[in-house]
């Protein structure tokens, strides 16, 4: 509900389906297809939102039967996307997702061509005609756009490179979309990145320094936002820049502690981290948000051994901002002495 109220529409009605089998034909069924357009009539909704992923087929079906467009999640989350991106990278990256999603639609979209003249023979259907020439379109236009995100996304590797280089510390906020990243990184960067309270307010990876007392220059990124089921499309053309997370030293996994189904969020983060090839990285939690969570303080949480796995706090309250930077700084000490372990020569006659 809350991606469908982020794209910009009003929720009329919601139907709940219960279904051991997913129906080849109509995804619900031809039973509950009926239930929902009758609700659909006397609630004169103008979409429907299906949230799960449909087939070509499925979701020409559903239109025809239906009479409005019907939107699975991967394209809402896709408009929502679109809508709201405005870097130059962030749009190639959201283009090429939606070119990528729209290829494998062709058929929904000239079904109707090949029924008229049925397609049969040598020749072929008009319809089959027009997806060939769309396909070549849309895969020129693919190639294209892959080529400008190489070339946007050259500027920022080479800074990545120079901090490598330097040997500087870094460190990218990751977590659920609306968890607090943007506002977290605001406070304790002192910047003015784009927050709002809704669903994926940040779609470009922003980077700045921070300065903490002793420990010099460090570099840290805000990231967009993970969901569940985040398409594929999505994450193949946000590769670039995601990969800020893989090239950090420390991952800070942000999570709403006041919603009620945190522990099922930070699963689905962790997923997009193994997609990612980054659920290897040292991870401190940042439980966020504790002003909204009765008796709750800032506090650091430790692991038996000396080692901080998590920080509750408020960025927008700014309570914790200092536990953060101490918690950072224990944890920068630890990755440090576990790396010095891994190097160091094995010396059987000390044990």
């Amino acid at each position: 509900m809350a991606l469908v109220e982020s794209a910009g529409y009003t929720i009329c009605e919601t139907m709940t389906l219960n279904r051991k089998t997913v129906d080849s034909r109509l995804f619900i069924g031809s039973g509950k297809a009926e239930e929902l357009k009758t609700l659909r009539e006397m609630t004169e909704s103008k979409v429907i939102v299906i949230n799960h992923n449909l087939s070509s087929v499925q979701e020409r079906n559903l239109e025809v039967m239906m009479g409005v467009p019907v939107i699975d999640r991967t394209r809402l989350i896709l408009d929502i996307f679109a809508a709201r991106v405005k870097g130059k990278e962030g749009i190639i990256q959201v283009e090429l997702a939606v070119q990528t999603h729209q290829l494998s639609r062709l058929v929904r979209r000239w079904s109707h061509l090949e029924r008229q003249r049925g397609g049969i023979g040598v020749r072929g259907g008009p319809g089959e005609t027009q997806i060939e020439l769309d396909k070549r379109m849309i895969a020129k236009r693919i190639e294209a756009l892959k080529l400008d995100l190489v070339a946007a996304v050259k500027q920022r590797v080479t800074q990545r490179k120079a901090r490598l280089k330097r040997d500087i510390f870094s460190i990218s906020i990751v977590g659920y979309t609306n968890a607090g990243k943007s506002t977290l990184f605001n406070a304790i960067t002192k910047s003015k990145v784009y927050a709002e309270n809704r669903l994926f307010a940040t779609l470009e990876t922003t980077s700045r320094k921070l300065f903490i007392e002793g420990q010099g220059e460090l570099v840290i990124s805000d990231t967009v936002g993970f969901i569940r089921d985040l398409p594929h499309t999505l994450v193949a053309a946000f590769r670039a820049t995601l990969e800020e997370t893989v090239h950090a030293n420390l991952l800070l996994h942000v999570v709403d502690v006041s919603h009620a189904i945190k522990e099922r969020q930070i699963e689905d983060v962790n997923v997009v981290l193994k997609e990612i090839k980054a659920s290897g990285i040292p991870e401190l939690l940042v439980y966020n948000k504790i002003d909204l969570k009765r008796g709750m303080k800032p506090r650091i949480e430790y692991a038996h051994s000396g080692e901080p796995i998590a920080v509750y706090l408020s960025a927008t309250k700014m309570k914790g901002l200092n536990l953060l930077n101490q918690a950072i700084i224990e944890k920068k000490l630890w990755i440090q002495q576990q790396s010095e372990i891994q190097d160091a020569p094995y010396e059987p006659w000390k044990n």
